[in-house]
């Protein structure tokens, strides 16, 4: 069964970090585009950030240009958004979704989700 799996959020204070991570299970995500995104109470989803199954390459939404990072280990068939400079309006679900199309910020194009994680930035 095809599965992705998120994990490292939680609750921490504005200017901290954390390091979300997007496990595969039952694919190989060497052939895969992954993105991030979130998605807070009442609003619409937002892409965060996405990189390529070819050639690595990663793009962001301006509201995290600077303070967030994506990177891939695709031999823990893991991907992780590194998120540093937290602000308050980071809060959110957060999820990793795979295509195996072309990396893009537009979640309706992602193929699998996994089932979230929450992201608290407060003091």
């Amino acid at each position: 069964q095809l599965q992705l799996v998120e994990s490292g959020g939680g609750l921490v204070q504005p200017g901290g970090s954390l390091r979300l991570s997007c496990t595969a299970s039952g694919f190989n995500l060497d052939y895969y585009s992954i993105g991030w995104f979130r998605q807070a109470p009442g609003k619409e989803p937002e892409g965060v950030s996405c990189i390529s199954s070819s050639d690595g390459s990663a793009n962001y939404a301006d509201s995290v240009k600077g303070r967030f990072t994506i990177s891939r280990d695709n031999a823990k068939n893991t991907v992780y958004l590194q998120m540093n400079s937290l602000k308050p309006e980071d809060t959110s679900v957060y999820y990793c979704a795979a295509t195996s199309t072309i990396a893009t910020l537009i979640w309706g194009l992602y193929d699998y989700w996994g089932q979230g994680t929450q992201v608290t930035v407060s003091s």
